[in-house]
Order: structure tokens, then sequence, then C-alpha cells
């Protein structure tokens, strides 16, 4: 008898990203013909999925023990970028689309911290439930809602910085992950339960304040998200401004019917196709059945994290990270093709690795690099004979 190491690296966790950055590559060179810009987002995108391989495979030179070091000064390095966007002159920090999201750097382009800080909002979370669960021999209620004190520090930090930045998508994906994370925990479900209905109430207000007093409401969201809410209930009443890029999703995603129109042969105009509204250009030229295709990928990809998640089920640490990867995509999918097809308001989220975007695919590829490291590195020991 003899121990045997099995390592449980994710092969098919990698061979499910790679067919969706193909589909990425297919519906961004078909995107670029509508000429909103003069750039090859094709060829962007190739290189910024390399690049993002090359940072995948560097993380895998770090155990969990120095990730975990690390990361507090991670969170720390996002959370002054973050600050520093604020600060930062509008010829450093542009404002688009109503949000001040980006860096400029010369030579790279722009880069959104808010993106990283998701990854790094995931690690620290995980980070300090874990020591809390170390030094918390028994799960009591007090102890419970100090660790949900902690939680909300972070989180809120974060939070606030980017709803300051008018980014509410961003800030609403860090919430989510949060909750996930939470949920995942040890935490008294009874407090949980406390919490979601505390949660409901709360979007209950909303709703009635949006109803019956919205003024109330731009003193905090702004005209700019609440033009997003009009323009959702009514796309075709306010076709010739606010509602023009869903009512034209609206009608691309419906003319494809159920084969599509062919690659390269979308007719509709759709205003940022190649980032957020890429899905529309899936839809329009490949169909009901190439949507679905993609949905399905993404659907792949999310129970591969979660076979992960429970493989490292013995280090709360590692488990956490990967639930908070794996809330990451579900919600950035569902939100995506829920606010182009009409079913959800538009809040500016992209798809995830399908969508053009530097800063996104990077910060995708950190979080898959830290899921397929934690893989890599769970190991179990099995005894056989060696005749």
């Amino acid at each position: 008898m003899f121990a045997k190491e099995r390592s449980y690296f994710d092969y098919t966790l990698v061979f499910f990203i790679f067919l969706i950055m193909i589909c990425s590559c297919v519906a961004i060179s078909s995107a670029e013909k509508y000429a909103q810009y003069s750039e090859n987002f094709m060829m962007k995108q190739l290189i910024w999925f390399v690049l993002g391989a090359v940072i995948a495979a560097f993380i895998f030179l770090f155990d969990s023990e120095q990730i975990q070091k690390i990361t507090p000064y991670l969170y720390g390095l996002g959370v002054v970028l973050l600050l520093g966007i604020l600060i930062a002159p509008e010829s450093i920090a542009p404002v688009r689309n109503g949000a001040k999201s980006w860096f400029i750097v010369p030579g790279i382009g722009s880069i959104q911290p808010s993106e990283y800080m998701k990854i790094f909002l995931i690690l620290m979370l995980s980070n300090i439930i874990q020591k809390h669960d170390e030094h918390s021999m028994n799960h009591h209620i007090k102890q419970d809602l100090f660790l949900l004190v902690k939680i909300a520090v972070v989180a809120l930090i974060p939070i606030f910085l980017v709803l300051k930045q008018n980014d509410f998508g961003s800030s609403l994906v860090m919430l989510v992950i949060t909750s996930g994370i939470v949920f995942a925990s040890d935490i008294n479900w009874r407090i949980i339960v406390s919490f979601i209905g505390m949660a409901v109430c709360g979007v209950g207000l909303l709703v009635v304040l949006f109803i019956f007093h919205p003024e109330f409401l731009l003193k905090f969201f702004g005209e700019y998200q609440l033009n997003r809410i009009y323009s959702w209930l009514d796309p075709f009443g306010n076709s010739q401004d606010i509602g023009y890029q869903l009512k034209q999703s609206l009608l691309a995603i419906g003319s494809g019917m159920l084969g599509g129109k062919g690659y390269l042969n979308s007719e509709v105009y759709i205003p940022e196709a190649h980032s957020d509204f890429i899905f529309t250009i899936v839809s329009e030229e490949f169909g009901f059945l190439g949507a679905s295709v993609v949905v399905s990928l993404y659907f792949l990809l999310v129970y591969r994290l979660i076979v992960i998640a429970i493989y490292s089920r013995g280090d709360l640490f590692n488990t956490l990270i990967c639930i908070g990867v794996a809330t990451l995509f579900t919600f950035h999918v569902f939100q995506n093709i829920g606010m182009v097809s009409g079913l959800l308001p538009i809040t500016g989220i992209p798809l995830l690795l399908l969508s053009y975007g530097g800063s996104s695919v990077m910060s995708c590829m950190i979080a898959l690099g830290l899921v397929l490291n934690i893989s890599l590195k769970k190991k179990d020991y099995l005894f056989s004979n060696d005749d």
C-alpha cells in the first residue's frame, strides 16, 4: 500500500473558456462592421485574451497561503484606485455615458478599476470569513453578527466609491457577490433570512418611491440612472432618445428567429454592439439556436466552478473564492442577457469574456486563474497496491 496524489486540474473548464473566447472573437468581428469606431476590436480582444492567459498562468506560481497574505494589499490597492478616479481630472479620468469609471493610460487605453475590485473583494471577503472561522470555535449569533459587520464594512467601502462614480451596475455586482459569499458561509440562517426580508422591503420601498416620488430618488441615483428605468419600461415610446438602444436590441434579437441571418449578415444597427450588447449580434446572426449555445456554455462554465468549490470544501478560503467567482459570472450573464432582451433594466454590465473590454477580460482571467490554481493545488490521496 502507498499514497498516490491525484490532481483535480480542470481541463474541462479551460475548454469551456476557450469556446467562449472563440464565440467572442466571431461576434466582435461582426459587430465591427457598424463602424461606430475605427478600431480593430477583435485583434485587441485577442491580445487581451493572450495577456490574460499569461497572468492566469502566473497565478499558478502562488499557493493559497501566499495569495491570502497579499489579499489585504490587493484590496487596499483597489480602494486607492477607486478613490483616485474620483479626484483625478477628466483629462485622466473622463466621464463616459454618465459614469466616471476609467483611467486613460497612454499606450494602453482605458483601465476600469472597478472590474479588478470585484476580484479583490472576493478575495478579501473570503479572507476575513476564513480568519473569523479559525478563531470562532462555536458559531454563536453574536459572533455571526460581528462577522456580518466586518463583511459590511469591507463590502460597502468599494460599493460606495463605485456609486460615487455613477456606476450603478458595478456596485450592484459587488453587492450580489457579497450576498453569494455570505450565503455560502457558516453564518446562522436565521440571520440571513432576516436580512433577506429587509432587502425585500427595501426593494419594495424603492419601487413605491419610483412610482409616486421619483424626484426623491433623483437625489441618490441621478437622472441618468432613472432614465434607464424609463427606457426599460417603454423602449418603443422613447425610441428616439433614451429607449433607442433597447428598441434596436429587441428588433435585432427578434429578427434572428430560430436559425439567424448568418455570420456578418446582421442588419439592425446597435450602438456599442461590440461591448455590452454583443449578445444581440449573436442572437441576430445565429438565432435562437446560436444564443442557446452561448447560454449553455456559460451554464457549463458556472457548473465547473461549483464542482471545483465542492472539491475544495476542506479549505474555506478557496471554497469561498470559487463561490464568489461563480456568483460573479452567474449575475453578469443573468443581468446582461436580461437587459439586452428587455427583461431587466439596462445597467451597463458586460457579458463576461464575450463582450469587448480589456479590464473586463483581464479581471475575468485573473478570477479564472485563481479557480484553476485552486483546482490544481487541491489534491487527495489514494491508496493502491503496487505490484
